[in-house]
C-alpha cells in the first residue's frame, strides 16, 4: 500500500487529512513539524507528503528543500497545504520542489482532485 506523510503542527488538521487520505487507500504517517518529518523520511520515505508551511522547529519550505537533498528525496510527491496563498509563496514552494499546492481550508474533493492531478490516484 502507498504511504502519505501528513506534516502539520495542528493535530486536528492531521486527523482530518488523515481520514481523507486513508479513504484513498494510503497508509498515513504523521509529523508535527519539519524536523520530525525529515527524520521520518530518513527512516522510511513515503510516496506522498501533504505539507503545511508555517510550523515550529522547521517550517514546510525548509523541510522541502532538505528533503529534496536527501537520497531518494526526489521521489515523494509533495503537495503543500497552507493558508499562505499568494502567488509569491506558491511560486517559491513550486521552485523549491513542491508538485502541487492546496489552500486551507480543504475538503475531501480538493485533496482527491490534487492527488489525481499529480498521479497519486
Amino acid at each position: 500500500m502507498r504511504s502519505c506523510l501528513i506534516v502539520d503542527d495542528s493535530r486536528v488538521v492531521r486527523k482530518v487529512a488523515g481520514r481523507i487520505i486513508r479513504d484513498m487507500n494510503f497508509d498515513v504517517i504523521e509529523a508535527g513539524d519539519g524536523k520530525d518529518a525529515l527524520d521520518s523520511c530518513r527512516s522510511n520515505m513515503p510516496d506522498a507528503i501533504l505539507l503545511d508551511w508555517n510550523m515550529p522547529v522547521m517550517n514546510g519550505l525548509d523541510f522541502l528543500r532538505a528533503l529534496r537533498r536527501e537520497e531518494g528525496g526526489d521521489k515523494p510527491v509533495v503537495v503543500f497545504c497552507s493558508t499562505e496563498n499568494d502567488a509569491e509563496h506558491i511560486g517559491e514552494a513550486m521552485r523549491s520542489g513542491a508538485n502541487e499546492y492546496i489552500m486551507k481550508p480543504f475538503d475531501a474533493d480538493i485533496i482527491e482532485s490534487k492527488f489525481a492531478e499529480v498521479g497519486l490516484v
